[in-house]
């Protein structure tokens, strides 16, 4: 090891931004998780990074961190398991596992 990489600072192993959320009114989960969730208003509509539309039942997930490809994501009004990939234009989409 050099003095340089001695004496770097260390560097986060996971850098993600991080958002605040708020209840947007989503009533069809419990309370706790509303937050976690809003509806699809359609084609106008522009994901944020830390957001991610459900292919089944067309509802936005939110996280507190943005996604990336990999990560594993939830939808509880459909009970659907998903991962996040790349999609053929380049915005992360989600795609069904379970």
């Amino acid at each position: 090891m050099t003095d340089a990489e001695s004496s770097a600072p260390p560097t986060p192993r996971d850098s993600r931004r991080t958002y605040e959320l708020e209840d947007l009114g989503f009533n069809e989960v419990p309370k706790k998780w509303r937050k976690f969730y809003r509806h699809w208003t359609g084609l106008g509509d522009e994901l944020a990074p830390n957001e991610i539309l459900c292919p089944v039942c067309k509802v936005v997930i939110r996280s507190g961190r943005e996604f990336r490809p990999g990560d594993k994501v939830y939808c509880m009004p459909c009970m659907s398991r998903m991962v996040v990939v790349e999609g053929p234009s380049g915005r992360l989409e989600a795609e069904v596992v379970f």
